[in-house]
């Protein structure tokens, strides 16, 4: 799928540029293609450099709470949550922590650290599974809610706009935490339809409706505050729940007698580990974009996209962010790349910029997670897990151009 994506990008730009050349006259087309490979190369650097930082630093305070039993706890909070929503996962199961560690990591906004703890939940799953080739209720679930992105705490795209000079790279925090609330909230009522899993149970009950009333009603806050009023309040929660993540693993690792700095910089080496195998596909998928820009085929087909909009009488500011929700479900490397590329040409703290920072926020790689996760256990049958996912994806979508019109409209 990648490597068709890959590639498509490259022939969908030679044929512009061709008709470029050939109609328009353009010769120098060429010469901005090849000058934008070089350029989206340099980029990728620059982007890794902060890149490893922000994994090896959060993946240090991630084992930290690992071994000051954080992650335990959360899993026996959770647990009579879980054993209703996966009835055939045992309690005290391996895989409910491995669960709950994947959605800490995905809640941190840590989706390359989520991955390998996720496949290793997956394969737990996969023990409990009566039929090895057809995915069980637990995977779709498990999957689903990957897919679904939830992420409470962004801190890759605090840091893809702090790279990019963004003055305020928490801004997004509360769109984002709004958007995946919705993605999140929609793949798990699909699946709970398709499983018929009983959500008015009540210890499920005692779960989801303090949540929903704490969501609604910090929701019926906002709605009384200004647009300016809210960005300030974004900025402001996102980097105090920052920092006050931090001092929460720190203090209670401390109390618990764990060795911080030792575990620090054991997670923080796995952090490294990561993070040095992403600068290949950066790269790639980068200048792949860079050429799709420079040859205009990128311009030509929002424009379009904008025209249709604006028959509709809506607004169409929105359209530069598309790019990145188009290629999101495929590939999180091309999205990336498209968040970046916006950022730059239609600058940081943009509309488009903002909206496309949102969705890669609140949205996940869904044929990408289902491939990997399915395919890691050998599961050809994947039942209603892709519509479930694409549904949520879908919704993730939406909702984030709705917030940011809430928010910065």
């Amino acid at each position: 799928m990648l490597n068709g994506l890959w590639l498509g990008f490259f022939v969908v730009a030679m044929v512009s540029a061709l008709a470029q050349w050939l109609i328009g006259g353009n010769a120098g087309i060429f010469a901005a293609m090849v000058e934008s490979i070089f350029a989206m190369a340099k980029l990728s650097v620059e982007v890794m450099v902060l890149l490893f930082g922000t994994l090896t630093l959060w993946l240090g305070f991630l084992r930290i709470a690992e071994k000051a039993g954080i992650v335990d706890w959360l899993a026996k909070a959770l647990g009579p949550l879980f054993r209703r929503l996966m009835p055939e996962v045992p309690a005290g199961h391996p895989a409910i922590g491995l669960i709950t560690l994947n959605f800490a990591a995905n809640g941190l906004g840590l989706d390359n650290a989520a991955t390998p703890i996720g496949l290793k939940a997956m394969k737990a799953l996969q023990e409990l599974n009566p039929i090895p080739n057809t995915a069980s209720n637990a995977q779709i679930l498990f999957l689903v809610l990957n897919a679904s992105s939830l992420t409470l705490l962004p801190v890759t795209i605090f840091m893809y706009r702090a790279q990019q000079g963004a003055a305020d790279p928490t801004l997004v925090f509360l769109p984002i935490l709004l958007a995946t609330s919705a993605s999140t909230l929609v793949g798990l009522l699909s699946v709970a339809i398709m499983q018929r899993l009983r959500l008015w149970d009540p210890v499920v009950l005692a779960y989801l409706i303090p949540g929903a009333l704490v969501l609604g009603g910090f929701m019926a806050l906002l709605a009384t505050l200004s647009a300016t009023a809210l960005a300030g309040l974004s900025s402001i929660l996102g980097n105090l729940t920052l920092f006050g993540l931090i001092m929460l693993f720190v203090v209670i690792g401390a109390l618990r007698k764990v060795k911080v700095y030792e575990a620090f910089v054991e997670g923080a080496k796995e952090g490294f580990d990561v993070a040095k195998n992403l600068l290949p596909y950066l790269v790639a998928m980068l200048c792949a974009v860079g050429v799709l820009r420079a040859s205009g085929a990128l311009d030509f087909g929002l424009e379009g996209i904008r025209h249709v909009v604006a028959w509709t009488g809506m607004d169409t500011r929105f359209v530069d962010a598309l790019p990145t929700a188009m290629v999101k479900p495929f590939s999180g490397s091309a999205a990336r790349a498209m968040l970046i590329e916006t950022m730059q040409t239609q600058g940081v703290d943009s509309f488009p910029a903002l909206v496309a920072a949102t969705i890669q926020g609140s949205t996940e790689t869904t044929f990408y997670v289902l491939a990997v996760y399915f395919g890691s256990v050998g599961i050809q049958r994947a039942r209603h897990a892709v519509g479930c996912a694409l549904l949520a994806e879908f919704a993730g979508v939406v909702a984030a151009i709705a917030v940011c019109y809430w928010f910065f409209g």
